[in-house]
């Protein structure tokens, strides 16, 4: 027959708050040694799981690039053709290239994003344009064209005037009649300098309600 060996201690209260006080720092303990063992495997896990990854993301990356690459190539003898045949009506500037199918459910957009950019010519451009349009503030009606000139001489986050506002900016220069406007404004266009940032693709095929769906060429694309 099996003896329970369990004793009885007899605590006095101050004693028993005291055991109490051990154990609840001995959990604490615990449960911080837990819980900074959880933190280095979780870090562990994620360093695995990098390493693991990347060289899948790089591949996939480089197939990618090849693969947009190979279509640049192919397309390169059917741009030379449509500069050839329609001449009159293609651009040398011409930013972008769209190729649609004869079923008219696929298509193709080989093109350049350029972003706007100015010689330093442009300075005196704009001097002359303020110069001129600021002796122009003398009542409402003047103070307003001002305004309007002065917001589309503003530049971006970048400190790049826009391209876009400098082609309205002619059209008031022009109907102003003012050669000394359109002056300022012929400066401003001639230091136009645009770069080019890269290439892109874009590729969509018609969905069976006939609306046209992008194919995901890009890694954040899905």
């Amino acid at each position: 027959m099996k003896e329970n060996n369990q004793e009885t201690v007899v605590m006095t209260a101050e004693e028993k708050a005291e055991f109490a006080t051990f154990q609840q720092e001995k959990a604490k303990r615990a449960a911080e040694e837990k819980k900074k063992a959880d933190r280095e495997k979780y870090k562990e896990l994620v360093d695995e799981e990098i390493e693991r990854s990347i060289p899948v993301l790089l591949a996939i990356s480089g197939q990618i690039k090849d693969s947009k690459q190979t279509v640049q190539d192919n397309f390169k003898t059917i741009l030379e053709m449509k500069s050839e045949l329609f001449a009159t009506k293609v651009k040398d500037d011409q930013r972008s290239h769209t190729f649609t199918n004869s079923k008219g459910d696929k298509r193709i957009t080989l093109g350049v994003y350029v972003t706007d950019g100015y010689r330093d010519t442009v300075e005196d451009g704009i001097a002359i344009v303020k110069e001129y349009i600021e002796s122009l503030a003398k009542d409402a009606k003047t103070k307003s064209l001002v305004n309007m000139v002065m917001k589309l001489l503003s530049r971006d986050a970048k400190g790049t005037l826009k391209a876009s506002r400098i082609v309205q900016l002619r059209k008031v220069a022009q109907d102003s009649g003012d050669e000394r406007f359109m002056e300022g404004v012929q400066i401003i266009e001639d230091a136009y300098q645009p770069e080019v940032s890269k290439q892109f693709i874009r590729a969509e095929i018609k969905d069976k309600n006939g609306m046209w769906k992008p194919i995901p060429l890009g890694m954040t694309e899905s």
